[in-house]
């Protein structure tokens, strides 16, 4: 929190406004989502949804694995999962943390949670070549061009 100086209202003579100091919030920063973050900021993000997921996600919402719900145990190595865990995650500080709704769980659960595990879950999600123990990264469809739409490549000098 900072100060700011703010002039009160003139005098009836119209003489000079006094000046007093007045809290003033700062606003807070929002948190930078996971995949904008590398080196230590990711890594420090990175566990904090790691024990996030593991203390209280998965404690109370992991269920069975099965071919029709893949989850992988290495989940931290697929991308996708990162990023779907760490905006359910986000979402779970803003709607369950002090100063949240009495809605805010309710809203949690049916708004972020649900789409997000079934997503996630999907056979056809990025768990999909996972099994119980065993852990397949994800093929990346191709791409014909990086960028098609960037400026044409310099001339090659032959």
């Amino acid at each position: 929190m900072s100060t700011e100086t703010v002039a009160g209202p003139a005098d009836e003579r119209g003489a000079a406004p006094e000046t007093e100091a007045v809290p003033r919030e700062e606003p807070a920063n929002p948190p930078n989502f996971i995949l904008y973050l590398d080196g230590p900021a990711y890594v420090g993000a990175l566990r904090e949804l790691t024990l996030w997921t593991h203390h209280v996600l998965l404690p109370v919402y992991g269920r069975e694995v099965t071919s029709t719900a893949p989850w992988c145990s290495r989940w931290w190595e697929h991308p996708e999962a990162v990023a779907q865990l760490h905006g359910l995650r986000l979402a779970w500080n803003e709607l369950t943390g002090p100063g949240s709704g009495l809605c805010g769980p309710a809203n949690w659960h049916r708004d972020y949670l649900g789409p997000a595990m079934n997503s996630l879950r999907d056979p056809m999600g990025p768990f999909a070549g996972c099994k119980p123990g065993a852990h397949r990264a994800k093929e990346k469809p191709a791409v014909d061009a990086l960028d098609p739409f960037g400026p044409p490549p310099p001339p090659s000098q032959t």
